[in-house]
């Protein structure tokens, strides 16, 4: 086996620490816990609450959804044992399946769910439109869920199934009776996995347990969709944000799965004959997001003129280095899919003249503003993102003022709608997973309704006309053309910039089985 990287003393010091601190069960190989390296601290709990992505992992092990997707993205009943529809499609009865019970020993109930429903419809934005869809909704029985529409809204199993953030969790009703601008701190789902609140430990350790009760799916697990079956009876998180300490961890077998592996430590894990190192087959895109409400990013002008600078192989080299095959060019949608097209998208190709970038922002009024960008240090794929970002900003002629922080610190000031000089933003980098930007529904960037828009709150009457018009189409072509229209017009509007689709690699000890499809899941996965 290779040796491990070199550390420092620090970096020694505090895998020891870390891992130490971790409750260790003894016995056989296969009664050993699942150890986890997620890409970032589990700042918040609440899957509803935040969009975070390691916040919506969390909550796929906790929680339940009433359908969900498969790696196809076609929709199935999950919690759900199935629907009717009457009334021209707008009376819907979901029936839940028999035996559910929520991890407190209760069992779930229609009017749980309805509680469920009406929570995270109010903060998400696919729910924002099942809520304006929405006539009535209630619990005739501790087993189905009634929904009255005012119009058909064929779209609603998708909704109640989405695998983006915010997830449709179903709690016990007097969780959900949390008001939806409070977050949720009580972990009690439904889902495979129990939450140990005892164990947290902020920055170092998550832990969770095996739901004994839980009671899976028939039919072969996929994605979040069909038979949930855990075969951990102890899952840990261990929190490692350096990444040699994490690769070290992983070769010297102190943790099993590394989510978000550096590409730079790509080579070092591969010469482990104990290591897999792969590319996920979930592609994701990322994008610098601009805050609309203040100087100078409120000036679209100013926003298109930063097209001429964007190099999207500069950020994903700087992310992925020279790894073959891991990134491509990316566009509003995923590409490969439907609603995907090249329209516009010679903006970003060719040659950057910054020259002329300086002279377009001077023409757009650009008046050296600060610029404060905010950069998740201890999440390796958007430090490298934003330090690219950084540059090219200033080279564009900007004021930029770098904020670094943990990304938890990160995800708490993006909420700020407040000025730069009061503790405000102006850019970050993120990203959506691909099953988020299939069309204009899920796709959270793209949405434009002001300030309940997500972070950043761009408003642009067009694109959300647009975006009716497409979920009123008649059918796929009709809605082709239109996601065509919307993808002209986001180039005038650019809520954000994209930076580039990539598949994520990760990176796991050999004897483990059956990794997910998409982002990280705990069920199914065996060691062998």
């Amino acid at each position: 086996m290779v040796a491990p990287p070199k550390l420092s003393r620090r970096a020694a010091f505090t895998t020891g620490a870390v891992l130490l601190a971790a409750p260790r069960l003894a016995g056989a190989q296969a009664a050993r816990p699942l150890r986890f390296v997620p890409q970032a601290d589990l700042a918040v709990l609440d899957p509803v609450f935040t969009t975070a992505t390691v916040t919506l992992t969390h909550g796929h092990m906790v929680f339940d959804t009433l359908y969900a997707l498969d790696e196809a993205y076609a929709v199935h009943p999950q919690m759900a044992a199935g629907h009717v529809v009457e009334g021209d499609g707008r009376d819907w009865t979901i029936t839940l399946r028999e035996g559910l019970s929520f991890h407190d020993g209760e069992k779930v109930r229609g009017r749980d769910c309805v509680a469920s429903i009406r929570r995270w419809a109010a903060r998400d934005m696919f729910g924002a439109e099942l809520l304006a869809a929405m006539d009535e909704i209630s619990a005739p029985t501790d087993r189905t869920i009634r929904i009255r529409l005012k119009r058909p809204f064929p779209l609603l199993p998708r909704a109640l199934g989405k695998v983006t953030s915010a997830m449709p969790a179903m709690m016990p009703e007097r969780i959900a009776a949390t008001p939806p601008e409070q977050q949720v701190t009580e972990m009690i789902g439904s889902g495979p996995y129990r939450f140990l609140p005892e164990e947290r430990l902020a920055g170092v350790r998550v832990a969770y347990a095996r739901f004994e009760n839980y009671l899976p799916r028939e039919e072969r697990s996929s994605r979040t969709a069909g038979g949930k079956r855990a075969h951990f009876a102890r899952v840990e998180w261990h929190v490692l944000p350096d990444a040699a300490t994490a690769a070290n961890a992983l070769i010297t077998n102190e943790v099993d799965w590394l989510d978000y592996p550096s590409t730079d430590l790509a080579p070092v894990l591969r010469r482990s004959r104990d290591v897999e190192v792969k590319a996920a087959e979930e592609r994701s895109i990322s994008v610098l997001r601009f805050n609309h409400l203040h100087p100078p990013f409120n000036n679209p002008a100013i926003r298109r003129a930063l097209l001429g600078a964007v190099d999207q192989s500069a950020f994903m080299t700087a992310a992925f280095g020279s790894e073959p095959g891991l990134w491509r060019e990316a566009g509003v949608f995923l590409s490969g899919t439907p609603m995907a097209s090249d329209v516009g998208m010679d903006a970003l190709r060719g040659a950057r003249d910054m020259a002329k970038v300086r002279r377009d922002l001077a023409a757009a009024g650009y008046a050296n503003e600060r610029v404060v960008l905010l950069q998740a240090n201890d999440f390796p794929l958007l430090r490298a993102l934003s330090e690219v970002a950084a540059d090219m900003l200033r080279r564009a002629g900007m004021n930029v003022d770098v904020v670094g922080a943990d990304w938890g610190t990160i995800t708490a000031r993006r909420n700020s709608r407040e000025p730069v000089e009061r503790g405000g933003w102006s850019v970050f980098c993120s990203g959506f997973g691909g099953a988020g930007m299939l069309d204009p529904v899920s796709h959270l960037g793209l949405r434009a309704h002001g300030t309940r828009a997500w972070f950043g709150w761009p408003d642009s009457p067009a694109l959300e006309q647009l975006r009716a018009e497409w979920m009123a189409a008649p059918d796929e072509a009709a809605q082709q053309h239109i996601a065509r229209t919307i993808q002209a017009r986001f180039w005038q509007d650019l809520p954000y910039l994209p930076l580039g689709e990539y598949s994520r690699m990760t990176a796991y000890r050999r004897n483990l089985t059956d990794i997910p499809v998409g982002f990280p899941s705990f069920w199914s996965i065996r060691r062998v």
